[in-house]
């Protein structure tokens, strides 16, 4: 059972509580139960989270944590005085203390998505998913070059969700290409990739963790079989040593993990946040 509730409060999508918030709480050995209260635009609604705030902390017997971003002053206020929770102001734990030092006074804009349509770096982000989408899996050779990194491995060893996650996290076009048994007879890389070696980046990954992330696909496949994993991930490894490419296991690594090494190692020109 949760231990306690948190509560991600913002005038905003919340996005920045939550990330912020849950990156907190993942240094501590507890359980709790989340609940998000985005876009809170208006006193009225700020009122109705606080009395939902406060009756869970009647039932509960407990303090709920409440992660804050609000920049309404209007509405921040209402949450500061009523809110019976443990409040962490985020925005007014940073903010404040920079708008101090540099000398100048916050925007106090409401969230970074707020005025997207209006953003050049937003185009770029969509521009970027929808070229990874494009080039998923090899299903387009075309535009190659225009990739800032191209993603290389066998089938299932995580290529896609690296693919979309810098994307949409970073607006960077991320191709990816399956290394298939025909490339590994052949033992050369797939000739569409050869021009754009500089830009590969390998993904492989324990067989036995492959053949169950296959299983679950097609179960009792030779393509999930576990001698059928082992022969391709051996393969693939070889491939990349003999071509020099820089390559990592995905088996315990999160998304976000595989991401940032692959930023370090590829060091793209174009990168957005």
């Amino acid at each position: 059972m949760p231990n306690r509730t948190v509560f991600f409060v913002s005038d905003g999508t919340g996005i920045t509580a939550e990330t912020f918030g849950n990156a907190i709480l993942a240094q501590f050995e507890t359980e709790v139960r989340r609940v998000r209260l985005p876009f809170l635009d208006s006193v009225d609604k700020a009122h109705q989270a606080v009395r939902q705030i406060n009756h869970t902390a009647e039932v509960e017997g407990k303090r709920p944590l409440v992660f804050v971003t609000v920049v309404n002053m209007e509405v921040l206020k209402v949450i500061k005085a009523e809110c019976s929770g443990m409040m962490l102001d985020m925005f007014g734990t940073f903010v404040e203390p920079l708008e101090a030092e540099l000398g100048i006074k916050s925007n106090h804009r409401v969230g970074r998505f707020s005025d997207a349509s209006k953003s050049k770096e937003y185009d770029d982000r969509i521009e970027a998913i929808n070229f990874s989408l494009m080039h998923d899996d090899g299903q387009s050779h075309r535009d190659l070059e225009g990739s800032d990194v191209i993603l290389v491995g066998v089938s299932r060893s995580g290529k896609t969700p690296t693919s979309l996650y810098l994307a949409m996290q970073h607006g960077l076009k991320a191709s990816n290409y399956p290394l298939i048994p025909e490339d590994f007879d052949r033992r050369k890389l797939p000739p569409a990739l050869v021009p754009h070696r500089k830009k590969i980046f390998g993904l492989t990954i324990a067989p036995d963790r492959l053949a169950q992330i296959r299983n679950e696909r097609r179960p009792n496949s030779r393509y999930a079989s576990l001698e059928n994993c082992r022969a391709e991930v051996s393969e693939a490894e070889a491939m990349m040593r003999r071509e020099g490419i820089r390559w990592l296991s995905t088996t315990t690594k999160s998304i976000e993990e595989i991401a940032t090494t692959i930023l370090q190692e590829i060091r793209p020109e174009r990168l957005g946040y």
